[in-house]
């Protein structure tokens, strides 16, 4: 459960942050609870839109893709792919999606977006391709500027993500700390640091006043 103090953190930053993300073009909201979060994500999709995703803990966690199967989204799913090969092209499919959910490593008390992905996929969504991109991110996420999100992704983030892949041969998945490495493994391959958003109000980012994701 998280700290009271921690929440009243949140609740009082929250609508800062997203007042400094409109400000650059963004498309900001804060919800205090997830699933004020969760109402606000599905609202934003049209019942038309095809629908597709980067990999993320926090859509995860909120339960959002089961959700819009239930009512009977057009998803494009990689998960479904019965081989690699299908897998790779789902994820191309992807960026050309009406909709593609993700969340953000970092978010800077200024409205700025730090990222970094393995394949590129995650982060290419937020440069171009799909007609608008949902970005969830708890408050976790929240950091006081850009050396803050490098520090952050580089040395917390990114080890904890490949926890999730006993398989990938890195030093921080032996140590559980960052080597900087150039394993062909790593996940630190692309860095995309989202300083406005182009077109305006392309980049919808739900602020969640709790801990979610990495």
């Amino acid at each position: 459960m998280m700290l009271k103090p921690r929440k009243m953190q949140y609740d009082k930053a929250g609508p800062k942050v997203a007042e400094a993300l409109n400000k650059r073009y963004f498309e900001a909201y804060y919800c205090p609870d997830r699933d004020t979060a969760v109402q606000r994500v599905l609202e934003l999709i049209s019942a038309d839109d095809t629908v597709s995703w980067g990999g993320t803990l926090t859509v995860d966690e909120l339960g959002i893709k089961d959700l819009l199967r239930a009512r009977g989204q057009r998803l494009i799913d990689r998960d479904s792919a019965q081989s690699n090969e299908e897998r790779v092209e789902l994820m191309r499919q992807g960026l050309l999606a009406d909709t593609f959910l993700t969340s953000s490593n970092a978010v800077t008390a200024d409205g700025q977006l730090f990222n970094i992905d393995g394949n590129g996929n995650r982060v290419a969504a937020f440069c171009y391709g799909p007609k608008q991109v949902i970005v969830v991110a708890g408050m976790n996420k929240g950091v006081p500027d850009m050396d803050a999100a490098y520090s952050r992704v580089r040395g917390y983030t990114a080890p904890g993500v490949v926890q999730r892949f006993p398989a990938a041969k890195t030093p921080c998945n032996v140590t559980g700390l960052c080597a900087d490495c150039m394993s062909p493994d790593s996940c630190c391959c692309h860095f995309v640091h989202t300083r406005l958003c182009r077109p305006a109000k392309r980049i919808k980012v739900v602020l969640v006043g709790e801990d979610l994701g990495l």
